[in-house]
């Protein structure tokens, strides 16, 4: 049985040969420190797992769920204003998904007739590109470079490519490249999207794992922003929810409509339980949410100050729960490089490549371990490879 052509290009060949690599060498008795699958290691805070608990032990919330329960909503709501000062109706401009991943997936479906354009930052998560290409789109990179740091440059789309284009994809504080936006950046982003009828989805995944005193800020600050876009925020890295699939798309309620209209075709929503323990960390004290980026600092400095000393300078991100580290000197090739971290020094890191090809050149690192994990790491790199 021949599968359908839209699937051929979603192999994630990189992360599957990486992982095929990490067991040779714990066959060799190595255990591998492992930086490359970005998913929180740490349990949410005590109130939200007893608002579970209690949750898990009332029979009702066994039932579909079919939609998100209006005290979410409104938690969500109030969060937004809270954090952002921006304001959401809640039955309209708020929609409860399977974790943000599920609406990121699904939106294309919505927007992207076969042979539309979609424009997708690059490097960027799989996801943005997988989903156009699941809708049969056409997928118009935009290039991510260190020299615009590592934003997009609008103005060099072609005007027929952005007259075509039904879709922008954007992610700040980003994966992989671990840099944020600022104000001015997304006011052109929303002149631009106006001028040219393109939807805008931002992905704000990250805009609680900040360091320095940084405040990400939310797309949805910048005046007339739901007019052209919506967010997606997930509960899984703010507060180490991951595993619960909680997330949330906000902003144009035309747009939300659409993507419920899918979803409505694909799923019953999500558990009742894992919604009560949503409220909880929304509602609830926020100091774990403080701890958490706390945690996720004090990783980023053992790690970039640690392999600095051994002379492998990374800059040092203000935000995200990554380091886009570029290669050292003498190495062009961001998979060689990575498999000779796995091979000599049992560290596991993902080639650039992986997100696109404007990520070769850099490796991403992700800080998913504990400081003295993380120390050990440095060490383990610094005695295996000479950087100066």
């Amino acid at each position: 049985m021949e599968v359908a052509q839209r699937i051929k290009g979603l192999e994630s060949a990189i992360f599957n040969e990486m992982e095929h690599y990490k067991k040779q060498v714990e066959a060799r008795g190595v255990k591998v420190i492992n930086l490359g699958v970005g998913s929180p290691d740490r349990p949410p805070a005590p109130h939200i797992i007893a608002a579970l608990h209690r949750a898990i032990d009332n029979p009702v919330n066994y039932r579909y769920p079919l939609e998100g329960l209006p005290a979410l909503h409104q938690a969500l709501a109030r969060w937004y204003r809270r954090r952002f000062g921006v304001e959401l109706d809640p039955e309209h401009e708020v929609l409860v998904l399977m974790g943000s991943q599920d609406g990121l997936a699904h939106i294309a479906l919505a927007y992207i007739n076969p042979g539309d354009v979609a424009l997708v930052p690059d490097p960027g998560y799989p996801i943005y590109a997988f989903s156009i290409l699941l809708a049969g789109g056409e997928i118009y990179a935009m290039p991510l470079l260190a020299e615009n740091n590592f934003l997009p440059d609008l103005a060099s789309i072609p005007g027929e490519v952005a007259r075509r284009a039904r879709l922008m994809w954007l992610n700040y504080p980003n994966n992989p490249v671990a840099v944020s936006a600022n104000r001015e950046f997304f006011e052109r982003v929303v002149d631009f999207a106006r001028h040219y009828g393109i939807l805008v989805c931002h992905d704000a995944a990250y805009a609680e794992l900040a360091y320095d005193g940084f405040k990400p800020m939310s797309f949805l600050e910048v005046p007339g922003a739901k007019e052209v876009g919506v967010e997606f925020y997930s509960l899984s890295k703010t507060y180490n929810m991951a595993g619960c699939r909680i997330g949330f798309a906000v902003g144009n309620r035309h747009v939300l409509a659409a993507l419920a209209r899918i979803k409505s075709n694909i799923d019953y929503g999500v558990f009742r339980a894992v919604q009560e323990a949503g409220i909880a960390a929304l509602e609830g004290p926020q100091d774990c949410v403080e701890e958490t980026a706390r945690t996720y600092q004090g990783r980023r400095d053992v790690l970039v100050d640690g392999l600095a000393r051994y002379g492998w300078h990374i800059p040092k991100p203000n935000a995200s729960m990554f380091v886009w580290a570029p290669l050292p000197a003498g190495y062009t090739s961001s998979r060689q490089f990575a498999l000779e971290l796995l091979e000599r020094a049992g560290v596991l890191v993902i080639p650039g490549l992986a997100f696109g090809a404007m990520g070769e050149g850099y490796v991403r690192i992700a800080l998913v371990q504990e400081e003295e994990l993380l120390a050990e790491a440095v060490e383990r790199i610094g005695r295996a490879f000479s950087f100066r």
